[in-house]
């Protein structure tokens, strides 16, 4: 079989591995159907994931069917249509039974394309997989279902539910990246009063609009003011960091009212001053996380019913073998305009989808 192999910071390519297998009797082999690609396949790349040794299949989203099962899987068997979830979970241990599934202790976490190879290749080994797939709801296609393996719960779980946005809230996403866009359409299901989108590019910003901003501001022109003008000098409730850079978290730092949730989100490479002379005394709530993904079951419901945007995020979509100018395109969103890239299903050529 074939799959996309992290050889070293800058160094990748689409060859012939080794056949997925049953290693273990709670594990299942996924014939690979969709993929996509994401920020943080990019972050390992650059080498900002230490952990991730070369010749690493990388990915960790995909939608496929089951082929195979071992003997302790009983949640799904061969021909299931599945999602496989970024993250992996014994379902044993104590993080598991309090559904903290990224700080699973018995061997799952964020395993696949990190500590175990991936899902971009034709076939995935997935461990626990009683966990770690889900099955899909037969009407959800797969192009829209596989944005609910990562950036959908990510966006929910890291920054929506860790932010604690209520009704009536003002809310802030810094970056309209996938995830920052995933987060004002997740942001909008809790009845914000306000979602103000910050992003250098002037496309992304659009994009927000579309899925449900009410006001978008350039990060080059001050939008601290303008979150002042708009909430009478106080700041917003919460600010979502969907960045992952040290200027960006300063800017959320910025922006939040005394009293406010910052929801970090973005995954960083470097290290970020925590300013706290200046913020010990403003009753700030700070959050980090990675996610457990304990809410995709419902977010799956909720896509299947139409009552998620997950279709807007995909601006191009390749078929599976051209797996390294898909990853070209997406590393240079600044000119290609890409959102989520998505690889296979009954796509066979390059689709860039224009603003609506």
């Amino acid at each position: 079989m074939k799959g996309y192999v992290f050889h070293g910071p800058g160094q990748s390519a689409w060859q012939d591995v080794p056949d997925a297998t049953i290693e273990e009797p709670t594990d299942a082999i996924v014939r690979v159907d969709v993929v996509t690609l994401c920020g943080t396949d990019l972050h390992i790349l650059k080498g900002d994931v230490p952990d991730v040794r070369p010749g690493t299949v990388l990915g960790h989203e995909a939608v496929g069917e089951i082929v195979e099962t071992g003997r302790e899987v009983h949640g799904v068997q061969p021909g299931d249509r599945v999602l496989v979830s970024c993250i992996t979970a014994c379902g044993r241990c104590s993080p598991c039974r309090e559904r903290a599934y990224s700080q699973c202790r018995g061997g799952g976490g964020w395993t696949l394309g990190h500590l175990i190879d991936g899902t971009q290749a034709e076939y995935v080994r997935v461990p626990f997989a009683d966990l770690s797939v889900h099955p899909l709801p037969g009407a959800l296609d797969a192009k829209d279902a596989v944005l609910l393996a990562d950036i959908f719960p990510t966006a929910y779980e890291v920054g929506v539910l860790n932010g604690r946005v209520r009704p009536g809230d003002f809310v802030v996403v810094v970056g309209a990246g996938p995830v920052g866009l995933a987060a004002i359409a997740t942001a909008r299901l809790l009845s914000p009063r306000h979602i103000l989108a910050v992003d250098l590019a002037a496309p992304r910003l659009e994009a927000a609009k579309r899925l449900g901003a009410d006001a978008v501001a350039d990060v080059r022109e001050a939008p601290e003011e303008l979150v002042r003008d708009l909430t009478d000098g106080l700041g917003a409730d919460v600010v979502i960091e969907a960045v992952g850079a040290p200027e960006s978290f300063d800017l959320c730092t910025r922006m939040v009212r005394p009293g406010g949730h910052l929801a970090n989100v973005g995954v960083h490479g470097k290290p970020v001053t925590l300013h706290l002379e200046d913020l010990w005394s403003r009753n700030l709530t700070l959050t980090t996380g990675l996610v457990d993904t304990s809410s995709t079951p419902t977010l799956l419901r909720m896509a299947a019913t139409g009552r998620l945007p997950t279709a807007p995020l995909v601006t191009h979509t390749f078929p599976l073998d051209r797996m390294e100018e898909a990853y070209d395109v997406f590393a240079h969103a600044a000119e290609t305009g890409a959102l989520k890239v998505v690889l296979g299903g009954e796509q066979h050529e390059l689709v860039a989808v224009q603003p609506a």
